[in-house]
């Protein structure tokens, strides 16, 4: 309690988390050390048992504490990285003849990078390492259907490399957010890391939905995360109405919204952002792993200024820009008939086979909501006998409570839609609905 004490400034729940981490990170609390009950700790301290509770709570998300019941509250051995949402959905999904799991682009849609190759013959050098880190001729190209005028581009390692930053960078231990539910697995993942609560926001078919968003931002949360099109897991794309509305109330509480517009220029939607109305407020982020390639590790995003500096400062301690040569060959792909034309393609046949496997999978009587994306979010009656029947059909994907934040909520898996060919809908989407519509409970089975 004495070195806890000594590193505590503020007295409430985010002061002691803070104290606590700080102890744990050099080495005054180590690996195994149980700490005493809540109520002891309170009394210590002399503040309140939530108090603690909420600080106990916050590092457990950032993965520095263990509780484990009756057996009381221990410190995490740092050294042993904690195993995710993420790769908890994915064990055992992956192998199967038909992975619909991965929520990865088709590899043979994807446009060809042979002419873009040959017009450079090196990596080139920069004049110096405070270079612009982006070159202008990809601005110029960037912002010529940006869904409002940035006042300043970035370019980042992909959108998950964008969200780590502006997390790191603008949130901190026992800071509040509000995030889309069903929830992006990954950016969980991040949140959770650093002891960042999460408030969840429901969606319906138009987006998040504005009386929960009013309730999350009433709680006093700093920051609002969202998807404007072809949401992952749902498929729902926001509406100009409805961004419009969110963007009135993110404004009026003066928080950040933080967008990831990951399906970019395969979405069937022109760009859309609250940075329409909030430019001020607003982090649109745009990848191109999806259009463009996972393996090319680039996205585009915009800021307020504040935010920017921080997120340049930053990436200045580490590796200082994303590679100028591959932000060449994005140039050249985004500017070049051929390669929009294979995009362009990319985008049709994706729809018409998110469109077969929907209507196939509508002909068994499974109603699958959201209108665009690579992957579809198919409601079932058992997750674990869905996961059990498709992987006995040869058909991997991914359980649906990898995306849920709260108990009770309705069974689902996602599917990525996106690899399943045309030709093979009915087929795939039969297994689907079969597996959809069947508990192994009702059956006896179990």
């Amino acid at each position: 309690m004495a070195a806890i004490r000594s590193r505590m400034g503020d007295p409430g729940a985010k002061g002691l988390a803070m104290a606590v981490g700080a102890a744990i990170r050099d080495g005054t609390l180590a690996p195994g050390v149980s700490l005493p009950p809540i109520r002891d700790v309170a009394a210590a301290l002399q503040i309140s048992p939530s108090t603690v509770s909420a600080a106990w709570a916050a590092l457990n998300r950032a993965g520095m504490l263990l509780t484990d019941g009756r057996r009381g509250t221990a410190v995490r051995d740092l050294r042993t990285p904690a195993v995710t949402r993420y790769r908890r959905a994915m064990d055992g999904q992956t192998g199967l003849p038909l992975d619909l799991s991965t929520g990865v682009p088709d590899s043979a849609l994807l446009p060809h990078l042979g002419a873009a190759l040959l017009r450079w013959d090196t990596a080139g050098t920069p004049s110096s390492y405070l270079e612009d880190p982006l070159v202008p001729e990809l601005d110029a190209v960037l912002r010529r259907d940006w869904p409002y005028r940035p006042r300043t581009l970035l370019v980042v390692d992909g959108a998950q490399d964008a969200l780590d930053l502006i997390v790191r960078t603008y949130l901190g231990l026992g800071d509040t957010v509000a995030v889309e539910h069903p929830a992006f697995t990954p950016l969980v993942d991040l949140l959770e890391s650093v002891g960042v609560g999460i408030v969840p926001v429901e969606l319906d078919s138009h987006g998040l939905m504005v009386a929960a968003l009013q309730a999350a931002l009433a709680g006093g949360v700093k920051a609002v995360f969202l998807q404007p099109r072809a949401q992952n897991p749902t498929g729902v794309t926001m509406t100009r109405h409805r961004a419009r509305q969110i963007a009135r109330l993110i404004g009026d509480a003066g928080v950040l919204a933080v967008e990831d517009d990951s399906q970019g220029l395969l979405a069937n939607t022109r760009p859309l952002s609250v940075g329409a109305w909030i430019p001020d407020f607003t982090v649109h982020i745009r990848g191109f792993s999806k259009s463009h390639g996972p393996d090319l590790r680039l996205a585009a995003l915009s800021a307020p200024e504040h935010v920017l500096d921080r997120l340049v400062s930053y990436r200045a301690l580490g590796q200082g820009w994303s590679s100028r040569l591959l932000q060449r060959i994005l140039t050249h792909l985004l500017t070049d008939d051929d390669a929009r034309a294979q995009v362009d393609r990319a985008r049709q046949v994706y729809a018409a086979r998110r469109a077969a496997l929907v209507a196939a999978l509508g002909a068994h009587g499974v109603v699958v909501g959201g209108t665009d994306g690579i992957n579809i979010w198919v409601p079932v009656q058992d997750q674990a006998t869905a996961l059990v029947l498709l992987a006995g059909e040869g058909i991997a994907v991914t359980p649906g409570r990898a995306f849920t934040l709260e108990p009770g909520y309705p069974a689902h898996i996602r599917v990525t839609a996106g690899l399943v060919p045309h030709s093979e809908a009915a087929v795939v989407g039969g297994a689907i609905a079969r597996a959809a519509t069947t508990t192994l409970w009702r059956n006896g089975v179990r």
